[in-house]
């Protein structure tokens, strides 16, 4: 199962994708906010060895997909989306992105791919986001994206030895299917 969008292909992870994975998941910047990384290659692996198992579930729980440019084939990037239980009509949406393809339009087109995917798809009613506040290009994405700031909680997680803030994004259904029909 892939998502085409202009210029990407969101596909399902490839063993042989973890050397893409591991340019950015080791990259300071790219991990600047969040809660794991830079990565090991075994780490690296570990994460596309998950992505490729979630894939295989059923009933599955997430989806986590590769981001491929068009352009040159290379991977730039993942994103995901990771059901709540029981019900699975809401979904945390979660995405990286290669420092090269920072600026460029790129997350905000694969955020709008998924949650297209997501609403019409899945049939789900509520995706959310999380960053942390300091991270400005990940929030950017969320309201370019439709989604609306719904909190900010204070200390919410302890991530590399700090108490990190963390804003809270999300959009329903209703709302993205208003903004697809007003475009």
């Amino acid at each position: 199962m892939s998502i085409e969008t202009n210029r990407m292909i969101l596909r399902a992870f490839r063993e042989s994708d973890w050397e893409d994975v591991h340019a950015y998941g080791s990259d300071a910047a790219v991990c600047e906010f969040m809660e794991w990384g830079p990565n090991s290659a075994g780490e690296s692996k570990d994460f596309v060895r998950r992505s490729i198992r979630l894939a295989k579930q059923y009933p599955r729980t997430g989806y986590e997909f590769a981001m491929e440019n068009r352009a040159d084939g290379r991977l730039i990037g993942s994103i995901g989306l990771y059901l709540h239980e029981p019900k699975r009509q809401q979904a945390l949406m979660g995405y990286t992105l290669t420092r090269n393809y920072w600026g460029q339009g790129f997350a905000t087109e694969a955020s709008q791919a998924v949650l297209n995917y997501g609403f019409k798809e899945l049939k789900l009613h509520r995706i959310s986001a999380m960053c942390d506040v300091r991270n400005i290009g990940s929030f950017r994405v969320m309201e370019k994206s439709g989604m609306r700031r719904e909190g900010l909680f204070l200390q919410e997680k302890f991530v590399k030895g700090h108490w990190r803030d963390t804003l809270v994004y999300s959009i329903l259904a209703y709302e993205w299917n208003q903004s697809a029909q007003s475009e």
